[in-house]
């Protein structure tokens, strides 16, 4: 084992490394030789130990895949994890789990297996050890979860760049005059879903200072040019989205082209049930990440070949309106007779009995004028834009998109079920904003850059550009730079 090698100076160095004790020990002026390492301090499970066994182990080693992946043995939860030879306090060498990681690669009994896209460096396995030596301090009630590292810088490159030339592979231009309505499956799946044609225009983007329900950041109005696109004719349901959730990567061989294309990032199994009991099938999907939904819109591409992303803001009020300047996409009737007849609200999916409310199956009110259906109502749905207020424009903007740069805060729209006040929420350009009070009640330490505990009343829709994108467009439009998420006080 490779740590027995190094031996005590090599392991302590190690753990200095890790640990982030100073690498320049200043020289014993009487010997002239290198000090011996600062013994590091105690290793904080939390920061330090919890990743590494999410990343690395917990994925197999947890409760429901144990028996069948994990060898018989748990490490997700603390009495599971230190019974037996698992964990041995204050002997790392006795340990199975340090004695898995040290083994040679070739090793069938080396884990995680050799086969698997992350490793622990050499680092994390000293730490590992370390803390066992210390006494494996685990806090009560602390359950671990499977997590997966995002892949980002030149992987990421090569993964676009796979997925774009699958998708040329498959392109065959078109003029904006031949658009049809098409239908697209999810390759080895029964999933499929429809995309309808959206004519590129102008139109004022915003509400009037008079419009009845009015929020402030609604305006000033600007003037707007989108250009053509395809856009799902209903938000995203559970039936394709679970795809994605619990999609099981191909092994290819590293060498094939389809290797790359089966990399896309895909969620950690969820701590809880996403859809809280509201129903799933043809019932839109709720409680992604902005992040989440940019890489559904990415594997979507890889498992299709054609071009997938969440909307701009500007083209998601283009495709509401429906040629409409009015409030709603019917006019401006806004009564609750109205409201329960067109949009699924607060009004109508109340519970008589217990006063919960939840979203509907998608498609049962009637569409737009476009043929779009819950662009009011049901659930909210992200764009792909980061929030900023209105500006005034002098001349008329072509396919404007605020970039996100940071987590919070991110535009979605439509109105929800959700809302008790859907009068002004419903409207075509009515805005709200993520924060994170969106996952307030979420569990894991840090938050997941998958799941909104606090978010049931928000999903997604997806659109398709006629015009391709190119490589660096693709890969800022699925890499919306909001994965990292921030701490709530």
């Amino acid at each position: 084992m490779f740590l027995r090698v190094f031996g005590v100076i090599g392991l302590a160095l190690l753990i200095a490394c890790a640990t982030g004790a100073n690498e320049d020990k200043p020289v014993d002026g009487n010997a002239g030789k290198p000090a011996e390492p600062a013994v590091p301090a105690k290793v904080d499970f939390v920061k330090q130990i919890k990743p590494i066994l999410e990343y690395n182990c917990v994925g197999c080693h947890r409760e429901g895949e144990a028996e069948e992946h994990g060898g018989g043995y748990q490490l997700d939860i603390k009495e599971k994890a230190l019974k037996g030879r698992r964990i041995r306090p204050g002997d790392h060498e006795r340990s199975m789990v340090w004695e898995s990681m040290t083994l040679p690669l070739d090793d069938e009994e080396v884990m995680p297996p050799k086969q698997k896209e992350q490793r622990p460096t050499k680092e994390e396995i000293a730490l590992i050890a370390l803390w066992i030596d210390q006494g494996a301090t685990w806090p009560d009630g602390l359950q671990l979860t499977p997590k997966k590292k995002t892949i980002k810088g030149e992987d990421e490159t090569k993964i676009v760049d796979a997925i774009r030339a699958k998708i040329m592979a498959k392109h065959k231009p078109v003029a904006e005059g031949e658009m049809k309505p098409y239908v697209d499956k999810i390759p080895n799946t029964l999933s499929d879903f429809t995309m309808v044609p959206i004519k590129g225009g102008t139109f004022l983007m915003g509400s009037p200072a008079d419009e009845k329900g009015r929020n402030e950041n609604e305006g000033p109005q600007r003037r707007v040019t989108v250009s053509p696109f395809w856009i799902g004719k209903h938000e995203v349901t559970w039936d394709d989205y679970h795809k994605f959730m619990y999609y099981e990567k191909v092994k290819f061989k590293k060498e094939s082209t389809e290797w790359w294309l089966e990399q896309v990032t895909t969620p950690t199994k969820p701590y809880v049930n996403m859809d809280f009991g509201m129903g799933t099938g043809q019932h839109p999907a709720v409680s992604m990440t902005q992040h989440a939904a940019n890489k559904y819109c990415q594997w979507l591409s890889a498992k299709t070949g054609h071009f997938y992303r969440v909307p701009t803001e500007a083209e998601w009020e283009y495709a509401c309106r429906a040629g409409t300047t009015t409030a709603f996409s019917w006019g401006n009737e806004d009564d609750r007779a109205t409201l329960n007849a067109k949009t699924w609200n607060s009004s109508n999916t109340s519970d008589p009995i217990t006063f919960d409310t939840g979203y509907r199956k998608i498609g049962l009110k009637t569409p737009n004028p476009w043929g779009l259906h819950d662009m009011h109502g049901n659930v909210f749905e992200w764009v792909l834009d980061g929030y900023a207020p209105y500006k005034a424009a002098s001349g008329t903007l072509v396919n404007p998109w605020v970039k996100g740069t940071k987590p919070y805060p991110h535009v979605a729209r439509g109105g929800s079920f959700h809302f008790k006040h859907p009068k002004s929420t419903l409207r075509s350009a009515s805005r709200i904003f993520s924060g994170p009070d969106w996952k307030q009640q979420d569990p894991q330490i840090p938050k997941s850059i998958w799941y909104l505990t606090d978010a049931t009343f928000l999903g997604m829709r997806i659109v398709r550009p006629l015009k391709m994108p190119t490589q660096a467009e693709m890969k800022a439009y699925w890499n919306n730079e909001v994965e990292h998420d921030v701490p709530i006080d």
